[in-house]
């Protein structure tokens, strides 16, 4: 094995506990040296151990020393195909979840991961993101099921962390919301802009709810309509060439507890019907399973579109959205609460200080004046970002907040958007289109790489620059 590439120990190894994903154990098969080590960055900081091979030979010599919760495997391998190897673990009885890494267009791999029991399909370019939230959901159903197989035992809920961070009377109003409603079944629909904490509320929901079965998030839109489905409902067995043994989906894992179905306007029409039917039943049909299992979980979607123009658009079916908006929480961005932002800073420093054993850094009126200026288009998300880069090199907020903004001048383009007057304050419709369009521009108008980098669907590219009576960049 390439020296640069040898396997890494992060933590004292040690089976997945189920008690926490920064638990779990990692291989990462590649051919990639670049590529490799990038994913070993991203994943070393949260995972208890990461290893790497550039081959399925290497792969097996690291495989019988240590059993792994997570593969991580090009399709393609210098000594074999990827998805054969992954095929012939699965005949052996590993039991690991298996993330794909393969080529864009090619759906026949694609159909072939479904048929082998693939948790999660990721398309090159690899967007790191993705690759995080692809792994996250590995490890949430390595919980669930861990947690299916174990003893009933009392459940100790989160405790919401951001949510509860508040002065603001609007999310003050949010907290009371969801105490009053999570206990009850009632399917509910969160609205707002990305990085908002959309999934914090979700969370917040479940830990109230008081059910003791696990959250179980998704993204609707980062995951392929060949693997959706699956994903969702599970297989039986037989169901088609290659799945030689049931595979449980989401729906089974979150069963006594919640699914979250995030940016759900981009989950495909077909599925949106079967959904529908599912929300109304109660039950779920495997792929080529031949009978109705029930089940009994709370369904909370959320999406940072306007559902009810994708309603008029024909992109979200209307007796769905009408079934899902049993109760809607919006969350307010972060300019619409900059009372919060001291607080906030407080909680982040000092969270990230024990996360990163670190020393706190201190929080200045300056600081605060600068971080309450900012216009914040990433909202708490990126807000998270700039106190972690604060901690990380030791520096004042207000510094990394100006090297944030000057490196994001640097990358995209000097030039404002046609109509923009210099200097004026941007809405934040403008920023936006502003952002996609520079986005698309670097990309050089390919739209579906694009549409990877900003994390969202290429349907939703599209609609976004039909809006704007634009299809180039």
């Amino acid at each position: 094995m390439n020296a640069s590439l040898k396997h890494r120990r992060i933590k004292p190894p040690g089976p997945f506990s189920g008690s926490s994903p920064a638990l779990g154990s990692i291989l990462v098969v590649n051919a990639e040296a670049a590529l490799a080590r990038r994913i070993e960055r991203s994943l070393s900081r949260r995972f208890a151990l990461v290893e790497i091979a550039q081959s399925i030979s290497e792969a097996e010599k690291v495989r019988q020393r240590c059993a792994f919760d997570l593969l991580i495997s090009a399709a393609e391998l210098p000594d074999g195909s990827g998805l054969t190897w992954v095929e012939s673990l699965r005949e052996q009885g590993v039991e690991a979840q298996v993330i794909l890494l393969a080529d864009q267009g090619d759906v026949e791999t694609a159909i072939a991961a479904v048929r082998a029991g693939v948790a999660d399909l990721l398309l090159r370019p690899l967007n790191l993101k993705q690759m995080e939230a692809a792994v996250d959901r590995c490890f949430s159903r390595c919980l669930a099921v861990k947690a299916a197989n174990e003893p009933a035992r009392p459940v100790l809920k989160e405790r919401p962390q951001e949510l509860v961070v508040a002065h603001c009377e609007m999310l003050k109003s949010i907290c009371t919301a969801i105490k009053r409603v999570a206990p009850t079944p009632a399917t509910v629909l969160v609205l707002g802009e990305s990085g908002t904490g959309k999934e914090v509320a979700a969370r917040s929901l479940h830990a109230f709810s008081g059910r003791a079965g696990s959250f179980v998030p998704i993204n609707c839109g980062a995951i392929s309509p060949e693997l959706l489905e699956s994903e969702l409902f599970g297989h039986a067995k037989g169901a088609f060439t290659g799945a030689h043994q049931a595979r449980d989906g989401l729906f089974t894992y979150a069963d006594g507890g919640t699914l979250f179905l995030d940016e759900i306007a981009d989950m495909p029409l077909g599925m949106q019907s079967r959904l529908l039917r599912v929300l109304d039943d109660q039950k779920i049909r495997p792929v080529g399973g031949n009978r109705e299992i029930p089940v009994d979980l709370r369904v909370i979607a959320a999406t940072n579109r306007d559902l009810a123009d994708a309603v008029r658009t024909g992109d979200f079916r209307e007796d769905l959205y009408y079934r899902i908006n049993v109760l809607s929480i919006r969350m307010p961005a972060l300019r619409e609460r900059s009372e919060d932002i001291p607080m906030l800073a407080e909680y982040f420093v000092s969270m990230f200080a024990d996360d990163l054993s670190m020393p706190p850094v201190p929080v200045t009126e300056g600081d605060i004046r600068a971080l309450s200026a900012h216009h914040w288009p990433g909202n708490v998300r990126e807000f998270r970002n700039v106190i972690e880069r604060s901690v990380l090199l030791g520096q004042p907020p207000e510094d990394c907040l100006r090297d944030v903004a000057v490196q994001t001048r640097s990358e995209g383009d000097h030039t404002a958007a046609p109509g923009v007057v210099p200097g004026a304050p941007l809405t934040l419709a403008e920023i936006e289109k502003q952002h996609i369009l520079a986005v698309l521009q670097g990309c050089g108008g390919n739209k579906s790489k694009a549409a990877r980098i900003l994390e969202v669907s290429r349907k939703t590219l599209d609609r976004k620059l039909q809006q704007w009576g634009s299809s180039e960049p």
